[in-house]
């Protein structure tokens, strides 16, 4: 059995007389087809059921990057600084997201999944490190590098978490293409890993359901810069095929 991974799409608007484009960079389907699974791309979906009928089919959900998300979903106003927000986006995903956790469906986010499972479960932002945050770490610097693969900055992994026995390390090396980040950490999570600034750069859950976020791009770095982060994939994969198999014996 090959478990089907649900990824969620951005909403790409190449020509304004166009009608927009729903995908995701070829990393994310690489990084799945690599741990074995099955990549199932998930347009935003503003209808409930629908977006239900496709959930059900999944073994688990993989929260992909993107752009900010709405700080009314956290209860906050605009920063000045806030960037492009895209609300069927987010609506797909929050829903996603809360399904998952509430039903113990394997849930991966990465750099916006993280921020948004973490606002899914009650949560708070930082809409913009750079004007919120007293730091010297430029944590976009990836993206102004225009190289998804460059390492910016180091990462210190809680020696307790799971995320850590997946890397066999509590010290790396991570990309960075984000100017977003975690502030309050939702119920039920718990931060396992930080940039030397302090911004939390990994969550996972408390409780034993497989909820992981890291806020750098390991997707576009498992394949040849750093093949430690094959293990995240493959762990989630294995996840989600325990899941299934757990739903169907039930």
């Amino acid at each position: 059995m090959t478990p089907l991974i649900g990824i969620s799409c951005g909403t790409f608007r190449d020509r304004d007389w166009c009608p927009p484009s729903y995908g995701h960079r070829q990393t994310y389907i690489d990084a799945v087809l690599q741990a074995g699974g099955a990549p199932l791309l998930i347009p935003p979906l503003l209808d409930a059921a629908t977006l239900r009928t496709i959930y059900e089919r999944l073994d688990g959900v993989l929260l992909a990057g993107g752009g900010d998300i709405a700080p009314n979903h956290y209860g906050d106003q605009p920063h000045e600084r806030l960037g492009t927000i895209d609300p069927p986006r987010d609506l797909t995903e929050l829903r996603l997201a809360r399904w998952a956790a509430a039903e113990g469906k394997p849930l991966l986010g990465i750099c916006r999944g993280v921020q948004l499972i973490n606002v899914a479960l009650g949560g708070s932002l930082y809409q913009d490190i750079p004007s919120q945050i007293d730091t010297t770490i430029d944590h976009n610097l990836s993206y102004t590098r225009e190289d998804w693969t460059f390492l910016a900055h180091p990462i210190a992994i809680a020696a307790d978490s799971r995320l850590a026995q997946m890397l066999g390390t509590t010290h790396l090396m991570i990309n960075s293409l984000h100017h977003q980040a975690v502030r309050r950490v939702a119920t039920g999570l718990r931060a396992v890993a930080w940039a030397p600034d302090g911004v939390i750069e990994a969550l996972e859950s408390e409780g034993p359901t497989f909820i992981i976020g890291v806020q750098g791009h390991p997707e576009a770095l498992q394949a040849t810069v750093d093949p430690r982060w094959q293990n995240l994939f493959a762990a989630f994969v294995q996840s989600c095929g325990d899941h299934h198999r757990q739903s169907r014996a039930a």
